[in-house]
């Protein structure tokens, strides 16, 4: 028996009860270390359809379950979250390297989509109008899909998917959730926690995996709709692939976030904001800042220097260490793909002012480790101005005007989230009303709806009609339908009509 079998194991969430078995497995590590501590299985197509299967056999009785039914289930839930949610947040740090005080906060915003869920049935209400016509009545009813299914990224495997399946059940749904195999056992922990909860089998399932899930969940007919967060290339396939076998999707791709500092602002709240939205999560955020567009010069020697300090006072080290204020990368391939675009943008010009490749941590030298980067003098044609990077690198930028900073930003094919530092309401206003971004603050740097708005990104950083979790959630999840309805009486009988029904 080889070492990685003897590691403890990851299996499925099916039909209520753990299903392990798997001809396929790969090692889950601990970043902070660079050790593997456990197996997950790789689900193949037969698991997945039995998965699916479980959905679709829990479907008809959840249905019909009242809808204060289920919200009560997630009221439930959502108290076991609570007193789980140090446990939920350790694994987040184990294997996704965040620090504890990110992960707690992770944990809290999912326990927030689950409260959102609590009280869901009063957006589950139709509309109803009376004498549309002589004795005729019409109303509109939210009716659930039937099986859906959501596929997770790694840097948020708690709470993304609590954007999706408690939403999904309240709605009347059934769900197969597909996480990150990077990080899955979080995702296990806390459909363990909804079956508790009181949630049937059936209801919840959720299989690790990698392709060849994704595409048996993408397949399969019975899966009536499909939502997802990643990278933009997988969304788009992920977009693409569903829609053509009929599927409601929505896929939430890749991100390239724009600070605008404007001479006004005041620079040490600016520094300050920018630090937690650069380097926050190891920089691993869709909604992460990895430029600063700085309007004039002077504004922008005065963030690189206040930068650099700041940066120098950071603490960099294991997420377990209450102390530190960044962890690891997730995992080596990515640290190293990181690492690859520091190395491309000194070869491109950009001007390399704190250097964190080369950071190592005493007792972790195995570990994903890497310290904040910060480049000033980048410019659009650098391929680190293009490209999501997806760690701790941040990038200055030096324009004249707001208009130049602005045009940046809406020329870009990403448009996730923006933010504006300022004190100048005119030009904050002028801001927000023009720049073509889903997601924008003002002084505020990581703009994430709270659980009763939605979340979503314009052009490429989304693919599909409704953003993720609050309003937008409830429409994703039901289908309208309107229903129009006359009971004949002696009085109003009348003789065949043949135009066209009209109010008229």
């Amino acid at each position: 028996m080889s070492e990685s079998e003897k590691l403890p194991v990851v299996g499925h969430w099916i039909d209520g009860k753990t299903v392990l078995g798997s001809p396929r497995s790969q090692d889950v590590f601990d970043p902070a270390v660079g050790v593997a501590t456990k197996r997950v299985l790789l689900a193949e197509k037969k698991t997945v359809e039995a998965a699916i299967a479980s959905a679709e056999k829990a479907y008809p009785a959840w249905r019909a379950t009242q809808p204060l039914k289920r919200a009560r289930v997630m009221s439930k839930f959502k108290t076991l979250l609570e007193q789980n949610a140090e446990k939920i947040a350790s694994l987040l740090t184990s294997e996704h390297g965040k620090v504890m005080g990110d992960a707690m906060g992770e944990v809290q915003r999912g326990i927030e989509n689950v409260e959102f869920a609590s009280y869901a049935t009063e957006l589950l209400k139709g509309e109803h109008s009376r004498n549309v016509g002589p004795g005729i009545d019409s109303w509109s009813e939210l009716q659930p899909l039937g099986v859906v299914a959501g596929i997770t990224p790694f840097n948020f495997p708690a709470m993304v998917p609590l954007w999706m399946w408690p939403t999904a059940v309240v709605c009347g749904n059934t769900f197969v959730l597909k996480p990150s195999e990077r990080d899955p056992s979080s995702a296990m922990l806390v459909s363990q926690l909804a079956f508790e909860a009181g949630l049937p089998p059936g209801v919840l399932n959720v299989v690790n995996g990698d392709k060849e899930a994704v595409d048996a969940i993408l397949d399969d007919r019975r899966v009536q709709a499909v939502s997802f967060v990643g990278s933009t290339p997988i969304a788009e396939y992920i977009y693409s692939k569903g829609c053509a076998a009929g599927k409601r999707v929505q896929a939430l791709g890749g991100a390239k976030n724009h600070a605008v500092v404007m001479p006004d602002a005041d620079m040490d709240n600016a520094v300050n904001a920018l630090m937690g939205a650069a380097f926050g999560s190891c920089g691993e955020r869709c909604m992460a800042i990895p430029l600063v567009v700085c309007v004039g010069d002077q504004a922008a020697d005065a963030i690189v220097a206040k930068l650099s300090d700041a940066i120098a006072k950071m603490k960099v080290g294991p997420g377990s260490e209450g102390k530190n204020d960044m962890g690891p990368l997730v995992t080596k391939q990515h640290m190293d793909k990181v690492r690859g675009y520091v190395d491309q943008g000194v070869k491109e010009g950009a001007k390399l002012v704190v250097d964190g490749r080369s950071t190592k941590i005493a007792g972790h030298e195995n570990g994903y480790f890497m310290g904040a980067c910060l480049f000033d003098d980048v410019t659009p044609e650098m391929v680190i101005y293009k490209e999501e990077i997806f760690g701790p690198v941040l990038g200055v930028m030096r324009v004249k005007t707001l208009e130049e900073a602005m045009k940046l930003i809406n020329d870009h094919e990403y448009g996730n989230g923006t933010c504006i530092f300022t004190r100048d309401g005119e030009a904050a206003r002028y801001f927000t009303d023009h720049i073509l971004v889903g997601m924008v603050g003002v002084n505020v740097p990581l703009p994430v709806p709270v659980a009763y708005h939605s979340f979503g990104g314009w052009k490429r950083s989304l693919f599909g009609d409704l953003h993720a979790y609050g309003p937008d959630s409830i429409r994703f999840y039901t289908k309208k339908k309107a229903i129009t309805q006359r009971w004949p009486s002696a009085g109003l009988r009348e003789g065949a009509i043949y135009s066209f029904p009209s109010t008229k």
